[in-house]
């Protein structure tokens, strides 16, 4: 494998400007999962306030514990199970392929759950959930898509550096959702004046609000859309495109435009690479507990105290 010229070359690259390309569009995936995460926090008051505030009551409506754990927590349960779902495809279907499916899916989870119905607070919680759970679902493909992405365009001696700095990313995401959530808040609140709670109960939420909380779900759909145009004109990474797909040619032929360089193909290396025996073992097999069971339960238990504390 090392002697692959093609993979030698994404190795021993000199940093070019390709890759900030590349650390731009994997970058907004993960700036666009921590958006579509997080930003459910910020109208989760205003959905109780809307919709569980009851005539006469003293105080505005919040929302059902019950309901908000599932209006909160349903998209990580999407995130867990698209993981384990479009992490095993990637490598069936490549990189570039699956990454637009989820990026699909994301477009259109998003609009839809700004777009929740129902006649009742129980039918658009519930479609809400049924939305959010597939716009989690996209996002768990999204998310070691990205990663990987960027860790198969990487040079060797700047691929942690890279890699961190699309991590970086999520950051800027929860960040987003805060200024959103404020601007499009003042702008209604600017807009459609109304008196407090504790003035005049029936005035002081004017139905208009309802447009709020699904303009900020809504909004995470145009980072995701950018990122699948960016994403559809890059060509498959030459990792998976040697190794996987078995095609050097192709591989030499999309990273000499990329990364401007001449490479030559060895299709007789790609043979022998797969005529050898492979060390594979499945996902629920004890090889990888003993290799990898420790770098996922760290990673699991980091997110896991991250959005506990988020929450």
């Amino acid at each position: 494998m090392a002697g692959l010229e093609v993979l030698n070359a994404l190795d021993a690259a000199k940093t070019q400007w390709y890759h900030f390309t590349a650390i731009i569009i994997a970058g907004m995936g993960f700036f666009t999962d921590a958006y579509d995460l997080f930003s459910i926090s910020h109208v989760t008051k205003l959905l109780g306030r809307i919709y569980y505030t009851k005539e006469g009551a003293p105080k505005p409506g919040n929302l059902p514990p019950n309901v908000a754990a599932a209006v909160n927590g349903v998209a990580l349960c999407g995130t867990f199970a698209g993981q384990l779902f479009f992490g095993w495809l990637g490598d069936k279907l490549g990189r570039k392929k699956v990454y637009g499916i989820t990026l699909i899916l994301m477009v259109v989870s998003s609009i839809a759950s700004g777009l929740s119905f129902g006649s009742h607070p129980k039918g658009v919680m519930t479609t809400l959930c049924f939305f959010r759970f597939w716009l989690g679902f996209g996002i768990g493909g999204d998310y070691p898509l990205s990663a990987t992405i960027m860790s198969e365009y990487a040079n060797k001696k700047t691929r942690g550096a890279f890699i961190a700095a699309v991590f970086a990313m999520q950051g800027f995401g929860i960040l987003a959702g805060g200024i959103v959530a404020v601007i499009v808040s003042s702008a209604f609140d600017h807009a459609y004046e109304a008196p407090p709670y504790s003035v005049n109960a029936a005035a002081s939420l004017v139905p208009e609000a309802d447009y709020v909380w699904r303009i900020i779900l809504m909004f995470g759909s145009i980072p995701a859309g950018l990122t699948y145009y960016w994403r559809m004109k890059m060509p498959e990474t030459a990792r998976y495109t040697a190794l996987v797909a078995k095609n050097a040619k192709q591989a030499a032929s999309d990273m000499s435009k990329v990364l401007e360089v001449d490479l030559q193909a060895e299709d007789k290396k790609i043979e022998m690479l797969s005529q050898q025996p492979t060390n594979t073992f499945g996902l629920f097999s004890k090889e990888f507990a003993r290799k990898h069971g420790l770098h996922l339960l760290g990673t699991t238990s980091t997110w896991f105290l991250l959005d506990i504390a988020y929450y």
